[in-house]
């Protein structure tokens, strides 16, 4: 089972949640990211990602297995989308399950930090002004 995606459709974090629950879960924690409509102080009316889709899954796989290694949780996931995304939309989604809230929200923060710097997924913002420009890695 894949416990990081790539997906270049809209998903539901409600579906994704459900998957992580069962009987020993006491904690869970997610994270969401959208499509804001600045960035670095400029206006952004839209954005692009695009991803080494093989070289992405195998890489957040190896996050999210760091994440089980490294904390005290259950289960992970996490989901990031590519294509044309519009203001307002779900990017990327991190769910944790854990036994407790502090592993889920170390966990949860570990997997996004190191999937933004990490995997090979670039951002193409279109701006206000007419021009575009990519970013990625986050620092």
């Amino acid at each position: 089972m894949s416990r990081f995606r790539i997906a270049d459709t809209p998903f539901d974090a409600a579906n994704l949640r459900a998957e992580l629950l069962d009987d020993r879960v006491g904690g869970y924690a997610s994270f969401e990211g959208w499509v804001r409509n600045h960035n670095a102080d400029r206006a952004v009316l839209g954005l692009r990602y695009e991803a080494y889709a093989a070289l992405a899954q195998a890489e957040g796989e190896r996050v999210i297995g760091e994440a089980l290694d490294k904390f005290a949780v259950l289960d992970a996931r996490c989901v990031h989308r590519v294509g044309d995304l519009a203001i307002g939309e779900l990017a990327v989604w991190v769910g944790v399950s854990a036994a407790h809230r502090d592993a889920a929200f170390a966990a949860c923060r570990y997997i996004i930090d190191e999937v933004k710097a990490r995997v090979p997924i670039w951002k193409h913002e279109r701006y206000a002004e007419g021009d575009a420009g990519w970013l990625h890695p986050e620092p």
